[in-house]
């Protein structure tokens, strides 16, 4: 979370009468994380906001489950740029390609918007618009979104999300089951940014809000236990005059992300952009690179055994792998050794610069493939690594 917001009109003081004009009251609607523990914010309705009827749908995506017999450790690469785009409006169009309990990882090209307003109750919801233009719409305000953005949006928060018409969308979906926030080391003792943080609060951008907005979308989708279940509701979702608190969608710029440069080569911590429970949420974008006279700045051989490491590389030169571009997954599992393609290393010295552009997930726990993953994969990644 960010920072506290008040948008629209509130009362001077929670959980007191707020009128309206005609004398009646406005609804207002506690949305709290950890309970009653951790941030929240106060919604203010023009309608009574629980007052749903249960409606059957079929809308949603399928659950992330296990390719059959168990694979062998491997180095896995995944070409999620040959995969049919099957479109669709996003609560339909999501393929899981890797999963554990904290993330389930997908790729989707949805080509609709949404014709519901969906609450996912599994977890947050971390997007990165590898391609495309839209709209978030939320009770919250409206928020726009442009290629290499990071979208995100709180777990349970109704939202719909309205792709720009005629204009190719590509997008990779992270959902956080255990939460997601930026890193606690970027803050001080006040929750502020810190000034030697990556990146600042101007760098964020937040809803704009305009009061009740209705649509003329009434059927709302929860998400639970990745099962959907269906809603319909008597007033406009979004009928909120205003709020205030500290949940709230937002989005990033990946290129707002101020990456770090050292003497020697900087281990992918310093890449560190978001936390969830069980992994880390890294951005890689053009920088200088190590100023040592005899720095090797293509990455060194590792074996990282606590975490899985994925990769979604957006675009530039690969100074550390061969054969993937943009849409390519790399995958490799804990306890592996893995490094540079051959000839990468040597190849990388006296490059002052990198214009790669990745988006990296380490996870404690194993990344999991699904049918999906397997059927896009590039059997000879394993062998490339052979001198």
């Amino acid at each position: 979370m960010l920072e506290r917001r008040q948008m629209g009109r509130v009362p001077a003081k929670h959980h007191i009468a707020f009128e309206k004009p005609d004398g009646d009251l406005y609804w207002e609607h506690c949305f709290t994380r950890e309970g009653f523990d951790g941030t929240y914010t106060i919604l203010y309705h023009q309608h009574r906001p629980h007052e749903q009827r249960p409606k059957a749908t079929t809308h949603g995506w399928p659950a992330p489950e296990a390719a059959g017999t168990e694979r062998p450790l491997a180095k896995r690469h995944f070409l999620s740029q040959d995969m049919e785009r099957v479109g669709g409006p996003p609560v339909d169009a999501r393929v899981p390609l890797l999963f554990n309990k904290d993330v389930v990882l997908a790729v989707m090209h949805p080509d609709q918007a949404d014709p519901v307003y969906l609450a996912n109750a599994d977890g947050d919801e971390l997007f990165f618009i590898f391609e495309g233009t839209g709209t978030l719409r939320t009770p919250l305000g409206e928020l726009r979104f442009e290629p290499l953005d990071y979208v995100y949006v709180p777990r349970a928060l109704p939202y719909r999300l309205i792709p720009d018409e005629g204009v190719s969308q590509y997008w990779l979906s992270m959902e956080c089951r255990g939460g997601l926030d930026v890193l606690k080391q970027f803050r001080n003792e006040a929750g502020q940014l810190r000034m030697d943080a990556p990146y600042c609060h101007r760098d964020f951008r937040t809803p704009d809000f305009n009061g009740i907005q209705d649509d003329g979308v009434r059927d709302l989708i929860i998400k639970r236990g990745d099962a959907f279940s269906g809603f319909e509701q008597t007033n406009p979702i979004c009928d909120v005059v205003g709020w205030d608190g500290a949940v709230y969608p937002w989005v990033f710029p990946m290129l707002n992300f101020q990456p770090r440069a050292g003497l020697v080569h900087l281990p992918p911590t310093w890449h560190g952009t978001f936390a969830m429970r069980g992994g880390l949420v890294c951005s890689f974008v053009p920088r200088v690179v190590d100023f040592h006279e005899k720095a090797i700045p293509c990455p060194y051989p590792h074996s990282s055994v606590d975490v899985d490491e994925f990769i979604f590389y957006v675009r530039g030169n690969f100074t550390s792998r061969k054969g993937v571009g943009p849409g390519s997954i790399s995958y490799h599992p804990a306890g592996m050794p893995h490094g540079p393609h051959p000839g990468a290393y040597q190849a990388s010295m006296g490059h002052s610069r990198t214009d790669e552009m990745a988006v990296m997930l380490d996870t404690f726990e194993r990344l999991v493939p699904t049918p999906a993953a397997l059927a896009i994969e590039d059997s000879g990644y394993m062998g490339s690594f052979i001198e």
